[in-house]
């Protein structure tokens, strides 16, 4: 009778255990819907309301137009975008990618005889004068000098068609299918050509590199003359940078072949464009329509600051009884300006068993507007509690119960 009795406890206990597990099993379940993203994560730009006034084709006059939101790459309003032109001295801006991926900007590079006397813009190079690699970006991206474009070239490729090589290459590898560069500098070749869509892509990598955006949105500066009889004033030919509010940069261009060519980018309200226009007669005008109305469209939002968004989460089994969980970062997305109400939810279990570390990722920050979801962030302990070790096992706990 005793054993039948010691029998019918634990058959009781296995019950009870079992149906424990099934209940955590359901709560763990239930609070994990949704499967949390490794790292922080920003979707692109919600797409600009219908409702905005768009510039028409006729209204531009540029041969090919592009202007995209620079974070993301999103397309806001293009014309003819994937045709393939010639790009004359916006060339430069791959030139100067290319130089700064594989050269010191402080090297001394002596100028070539390869260099000297290029026809178009120039800063008249002396053959054997020594300029820094830095001083000859700034001539050939203010003053859009063509000999230092050669100078470079030869210095980093080792020569114009060796460079040329090593600017398709990487063309190539940004994944460019319609752009073909025959020399550093654009004057007019067969096979030198990209699209305005190929441009903005390039100008948009640029744009990243810190030594490029501080050479395009410099102004004026100087550089030494030969053998220091005086300095040689290089004034930035994007007249974007004096007239209109928020230029940054980056590039004109112009051969009788390509017709006026012109890259630029602005920010307005914390958002960053970039305007691409190819054989454009007009293109200063062309391009301020077009920054107007892209900056029109969005905006940039903070979500939240460092620590801004805090939770008690329960715990078992642990020396405390609860840990505060937070975001561990900044969050700012862009949006279109006519954006429905930002909402934010804690996505994080019912309790959490055992020990936790600091800084261990414990649930998701979501951010949604009209339904949708447009960043996600995580949220992390913010200290370390140890696990209770006095404690006994839950289900031995449970099991004690009816022995």
């Amino acid at each position: 009778m005793l054993k039948l009795s010691k029998r019918i406890r634990k058959i009781k206990a296995a019950i009870v255990v079992t149906a424990v597990l099934l209940c955590l099993s359901v709560l763990c379940g239930c609070s994990q819907n949704l499967q949390a993203p490794s790292d922080t994560q920003i979707s692109p730009s919600l797409l600009a309301s219908e409702s905005s006034e768009r510039p028409l084709e006729s209204d531009i006059s540029a041969q090919s137009a592009i202007v995209i939101e620079s974070q993301t790459g999103e397309i806001i309003w293009s014309k003819n975008c994937d045709k393939e032109l010639p790009m004359a001295s916006t060339t430069k801006i791959m030139t100067a990618l290319v130089a700064l991926q594989h050269c010191d900007i402080q090297k001394p590079v002596k100028i070539s005889p390869l260099a000297v006397g290029i026809e178009g813009s120039s800063i008249y190079l002396y053959e054997g004068e020594e300029l820094t690699m830095e001083q000859l970006l700034y001539a050939m991206l203010l003053e859009s000098a063509n000999d230092a474009a050669a100078a470079i070239a030869v210095e980093v490729g080792g020569s114009i068609e060796g460079f040329a090589q090593m600017m398709n290459k990487t063309a190539f590898e940004m994944g460019l299918t319609s752009t073909s560069f025959q020399n550093p500098h654009g004057l007019d070749s067969e096979g030198h050509h990209t699209t305005a869509k190929e441009l903005a892509m390039i100008a948009r990598e640029a744009m990243k590199n810190d030594t490029f955006r501080k050479i395009v949105s410099t102004y004026k500066t100087t550089i030494p003359l030969h053998k220091n009889q005086g300095t040689r004033l290089l004034v930035n030919h994007n007249k974007l940078l004096k007239s209109y509010e928020g230029a940054i940069g980056i590039k004109t261009g112009f051969t009788k072949k390509s017709g006026r060519c012109l890259v630029s980018a602005a920010e307005r309200d914390g958002v960053e464009y970039i305007c691409v226009t190819l054989n454009a007669p007009s293109d200063w005008n062309d391009h301020k329509k077009l920054l107007d109305f892209a900056s029109s469209l969005y905006t940039r939002v903070t979500l939240c600051e460092v620590g801004e968004f805090t939770y008690s989460l329960p715990l078992s089994g642990a020396c405390r009884d609860s840990v505060t969980v937070a975001n561990s970062e900044a969050l700012t997305v862009i949006l279109p300006r006519d954006h429905k109400e930002i909402k934010c939810v804690f996505e994080l279990p019912r309790f959490h068993m055992g020990g936790v570390v600091k800084g261990e990722r414990l649930g998701t920050l979501i951010f949604t507007t009209g339904g949708e979801t447009i960043a996600t962030t995580p949220l992390r302990a913010t200290d370390t509690v140890a696990a209770d070790k006095n404690k006994s096992n839950l289900f031995k706990r449970i099991a004690s119960l009816f022995t």
